[in-house]
């Protein structure tokens, strides 16, 4: 063929074609150029020249990775001034992305993936729960709020980091700055160097902020050194995994690239992907309903659960479909192979020529529109085209929105999991309009592209308020019983004969095929065989014969993974076909359909090679798809239907056969080793209150277990544990590893410590004993005993005559052997002066009338706090222990009609009231006609903005006629009368109340015991000042004040909850 020049615009000498290319609209200008120049053209910007090509017959051509490779160039490069030689940016020969590669594979593979279900469920659940509240009149940034969805996921899956998106009104800085630093590395990416020379408060404020990002990363790393965490995440996978083929660890700087590099790419495409998502469905009503139906048929109306997540075939098209019309990252760089390829060289059999310092840009928004791929619709969405019989037929690299080979999108799993269940349970659950009618999608972009100015509007499909939806998505909960006992009894099957070897290979990067290895070795020791199980390369050369031989092992893009290469190279060589004699082998390959052109090419590869070779197969070639979401089941029913009969005989069958597993689950055994009468109850959400930078307050809602009931105004008894932070203190100081186990011998008939059989040191000190109790006198005289310096007991001694306070009380006996670290206590001693843990009671902030079923408690963050800690940590879903303790005094009226109440508190002082408030309400809503006495409720917080909690709701509450509430703002005094404090609003009121407080009145306090003081006060003052106002009692002293207040508790007309 002959070869013809490649098209292009004229450029300017030194500039090039600078001027062809809009900074602002870099996607617009190519591909308006590949619309005037055909499917190939060159331009040269920043001195660069560049190749771009637009079909799909060349996409297919530079997809060859013999050939060509990924090239970091334009805004990717210089991006790597931020993240460096992060996943995305790297080079291809670069160390540290190869170790984190390899590192970090199992961590987004298919079982991690649907491991992080439970995190991105809860911030869906956020997105969800803030859309309800705000109704059908809101205006919805949807890029925004889609962007806090995307954000916070990774934050949380990745990094245990919550950045807590939905609890802000603006977005948080993170996000303005990492778009800063997107929108700049754009501009100099597509800049001459010289130009970007003379950019220097552009460079100065891209060095500031990315500095800023680093520090937060640093931050992250820094602390979860100090307080490790047993969790799978990708923090962990950086910090502690191990590069199974050079064996390094990913330095510091590399994950803090790392971190970065997921934080970015993590949440900037899947956020555009979801808004392009909503657009298309919204002008989409046929295409929306369908959706819809597929949901409503998999779900009802329950939650959405792992179970589910491969259910949604047409939801799954939908979104393939949108990343064919507007793959969120637009291009993929390219340039042939350095090391390999000799110039020049011809692309399309020989018609273009590409000459040495050629990059090729591959547009995806124009490949994945070629008509000759797609048809003559190919600018139509059509979710139809992407549903599997058709996926499969698609022309090979016509769909390339995750790049390709192996620097392809390793979050892609990831990326799929989290868009599949944001969009079902925003489907499952609102209805969708565009805020103006007339919008017409425009598309903005940095390195990815979003849609421009989209609002759309949402309003709830049942008739569910806020709350009720929240109880939705979470579901009903685990119903605990109250001898919190489960036993699991597993029969055993066994054929009973003489163990015979068999042997399992694998090759794995993601971490599946070796969870299935590991899976069958544990059927296949019960079935009567000694089982080994190794990677495969360690059969290079050295293949198991004269026993069966199961080999799993996946493809990935064509390629063996990385523990499997050398056997599969070494295999490839062999010629004689008599090698593997007396091999028995049988092979279990799995793939991803995605990848149509190489799915399942490694395994069907070495199934063919080891017959080649003189292999005997013992079993057929078995396949699954972990596109499906369900390859346990596939591999299950190989093994059920394939293997195991072939192996074993036709009668054979694995479909009950079980490890060994005899197994009592019992969920009471710590409460009732306390002495306390507590049940398991599930947590529905946990979310925090205040803004950032004020002392935090949250709002836990539970699911009551079955047969527990609750009054306003009574208390919950939660039991804690220690934190994990005290608990490595205290393994530090007696040098204990975290597992160590300890078995109790001696101890009394009362004894509150687990006795008699092994338990983990971790969870003695977790769960059975106060780690930050203050050190009594005995403690610290027995701690004096030991055999110290006479400077150690002194100083020691002399605790025991210091005065304490509130605000300076005596140490933990923990801090006080850690400040004397020579002190030779036995672990056995301090353990035995341990208190008991015990519960702690929390207000209820709800009421029964409102949620029968589901309790609340509204509680401040106290740095040292054993519960409030314990609490703040608890997940939806989590199982904590609680009970309802019963109030006397601190109750409604008991005539709500006749008498008034006056409540008055401060921060979480307001619990109690709230659930005062909620059942005042739910008693009007029963019965419109009912007269209630009015109520006054009086708070105290610093502004309006930073801690008013539950400000909306209260608003709600007095334009219904159900309370009437009044604030004192200490740092904001001009907002409230002038007055700071609530005792100070109390008394700038008193001409409203003061007749209530001198007469008939219920007086209900909570808060801590300044305020209890204050208020005491106030409320003295006020009866006094109106007795001697009456002209009755001008005579009145402080002793006739005092004996009104004793009497005005007596009658139980004064009430006060102090929980200092």
């Amino acid at each position: 063929m002959e070869t013809i020049p490649i098209p292009g615009p004229p450029g300017l000498p030194l500039l090039g074609n600078i001027g062809d290319i809009d900074t602002k609209n870099i996607v617009g200008s190519v591909v308006s150029l590949a619309e005037k120049y055909g499917e190939i053209y060159r331009i040269n910007v920043g001195g660069v020249n560049r190749v771009i090509i637009s079909t799909q017959a060349l996409m297919d051509e530079i997809c060859d990775e013999k050939r060509f490779t990924k090239v970091v160039g334009g805004g990717i490069k210089a991006l790597r001034y931020a993240v460096n030689d992060g996943l995305f940016t790297a080079y291809m020969d670069e160390h540290n992305w190869q170790v984190a590669h390899r590192t970090l594979m199992p961590a987004f593979g298919p079982l991690s993936t649907a491991g992080m279900f439970d995190e991105m469920h809860d911030i869906a659940s956020q997105l969800v729960a803030k859309w309800a509240r705000f109704g059908p009149d809101e205006r919805i940034d949807v890029g925004a709020d889609f962007t806090r969805l995307t954000l916070d996921t990774i934050a949380l899956c990745s990094m245990d980091k919550r950045f807590n998106s939905f609890y802000r009104e603006d977005m948080h800085p993170f996000v303005e700055t990492m778009v800063s630093v997107l929108e700049e590395s754009q501009t100099r990416g597509s800049l001459p160097t010289v130009l970007n020379m003379f950019r220097r408060s552009a460079q100065r404020k891209y060095d500031e902020e990315i500095a800023w990002m680093r520090g937060i990363c640093e931050e992250m790393i820094a602390h979860r050194r100090k307080n490790p965490l047993e969790k799978k995440d990708l923090l962990n996978a950086m910090i502690h995994g191990k590069d199974p083929k050079t064996g390094c660890y990913m330095t510091d700087e590399s994950i803090v690239d790392n971190i970065l590099t997921f934080l970015v790419a993590g949440h900037e495409t899947t956020s555009g992907l979801l808004s392009f998502v909503f657009y298309l469905l919204i002008k989409n009503p046929a295409i929306m309903n369908l959706a819809r139906e597929e949901v409503d048929k998999v779900l009802g109306t329950g939650p959405i659960t792992p179970q589910h997540m491969n259910q949604f075939p047409y939801l799954e098209a939908i979104l393939k479909e949108t990343l064919r019309l507007y793959p969120t990252a637009p291009a993929i760089a390219m340039a042939p192979v350095p090391e390999t390829t000799e110039y020049p060289i011809f692309l399309a059999g020989g018609k273009y020529q590409l000459n040495k310092g050629d990059n090729l840009l591959a547009l995806l928004v124009k490949i994945q529109k070629d008509p000759l791929a797609f048809g003559d619709d190919a600018e139509e969405w059509k979710p139809e085209r992407m549903l599997e019989e058709n996926f499969a037929k698609l022309p090979p690299n016509s769909w390339k929105p995750f790049g390709n080979g192996a620097r392809g999108c390793i979050g892609r799993p990831f990326a799929m999991q989290e868009a599949i269940l944001a969009t079902v349970i925003l489907i499952q659950n609102f209805e969708f309009s565009l805020d103006d009618p007339s919008y017409e999608l425009q598309i903005t972009h940095a390195l990815s592209i979003k849609p421009k100015g989209f609002y759309m509007r949402a309003s709830l499909r049942e008739k569910l308020d806020a709350t009720g939806i929240e109880k939705k998505i979470h579901g009903n909960g685990l119903a605990c019983e109250k001898t919190g006992k489960l036993a699991i009894n597993h029969t055993v099957v066994s054929n009973g004969t003489e163990k015979h070897p068999l042997t399992i290979i694998y090759g794995s990067n993601s971490g599946t095929c070796e969870a299935l290895a590991q899976s069958l070795a544990r059927v296949a020791g019960t079935r009567g065989f000694e089982v080994r199980v190794d990677p495969l390369d360690s059969a290079t050369d050295d293949v198991p014969k004269s026993q069966p031989l199961i080999i799993i092992c996946p493809s990935y893009e064509g390629q063996p993974p990385d523990n499997a290469a050398q056997f599969f190279g070494w295999l490839e060589k062999l010629k004689d076909g008599k090698s593997l004699q007396n091999v028995e082998f049988t092979v279990f390959g799995v793939g991803n359909r995605d990848w149509t052109s190489t799915f399942h090419k490694v395994p069907m590869n070495l199934d063919r090679l080891l017959a080649a070779n003189g292999g005997t197969r013992i079993a057929a070639l078995g396949l699954g798809d972990v596109a499906k979401g369900d390859i346990f089941n596939d591999f299950d029913y190989w093994q059920d239907n394939v293997l195991w009969p072939a192996i074993q005989g036709s009668g054979s069958s694995t479909k009950n056969v079980v490890a060994e597993l005899d197994l009592e689950i019992d969920t009471s055994a710590r409460s009732q080793t306390l002495r306390q009468d507590l049940q398991g109850a599930v947590v529905l959400s946990n979310k925090i209150l205040t803004a950032l930078g004020v002392p935090e307050k949250r709002h836990i809602e539970i699911q009551l277990p079955k047969g527990m009931n609750y009054t306003a105004g009574e208390y919950l008894a939660i039991l804690p544990t220690n934190s994990q932070t005290n608990v490595r203190r205290v393994l530090k100081r007696f040098g204990l590893p975290a597992d160590a186990m300890i078995t109790i011998r001696n101890v009394n008939a009362g004894s509150t410590l687990p006795a008699t059989h092994p338990v983990s040191v971790t969870d003695l000190l977790s769960s059975y004993v106060e780690l930050n109790q203050p050190a009594t006198k005995r403690n610290i005289q027995v701690l004096a005993s030991l055999p110290t310096t006479p400077s150690t007991r002194t100083a020691l001694l002399a605790l025991t005559t210091n005065t304490t306070t509130k605000n300076t009380p005596p140490p933990s006996l923990l801090t006080l052997l850690e400040t004397h670290p020579t002190l030779p206590i036995p672990f056995q001693t301090y353990i035995s002066l341990l208190p008991p843990l015990r519960t702690r009671q929390y207000s209820i902030s709800s009421s029964p009338l409102a949620t029968p079923d589901v309790v609340s408690i509204t509680f401040s963050i106290l740095p040292s706090g054993v519960a409030s800690t314990y609490l703040a940590t608890l997940e939806p879903d989590d199982i904590m222990h609680i009970a309802v303790k019963p109030t006397i005094l601190f109750t409604l009226p008991e005539h709500m009609g006749k008498t008034p109440i006056i409540m008055i508190g401060a921060g979480a002082g307001i619990a109690p009231f709230l659930g005062f408030l909620q059942e005042r309400a739910a008693l009007l809503n029963r019965n419109s006609e009912l007269s209630l006495a009015p109520a006054w409720l009086f708070l105290g917080c610093r502004a309006p903005e930073q801690d008013a909690l539950f400000a909306d709701e209260l608003r709600a509450y007095e334009d219904a006629g159900v309370v009437r509430v009044y604030y004192a703002y200490s740092q904001e005094e001009g907002k409230s009368r002038g007055c700071r404090y609530v005792q100070d609003r109390v008394w700038a009121e008193r001409g409203e109340i003061g007749g209530l407080i001198r007469g008939e009145g219920k007086i209900l306090v909570c808060g801590g015991q300044e305020l209890g003081e204050g208020v005491k006060g106030v409320v003295r003052r006020i009866y006094g000042e109106g007795r001697r106002g009456d002209g009755k009692a001008d005579g009145i002293g402080e002793e006739d004040v005092e004996r009104w207040f004793d009497g005005l508790k007596g009658k139980g007309r004064w009430a006060m909850d102090v929980f200092d």
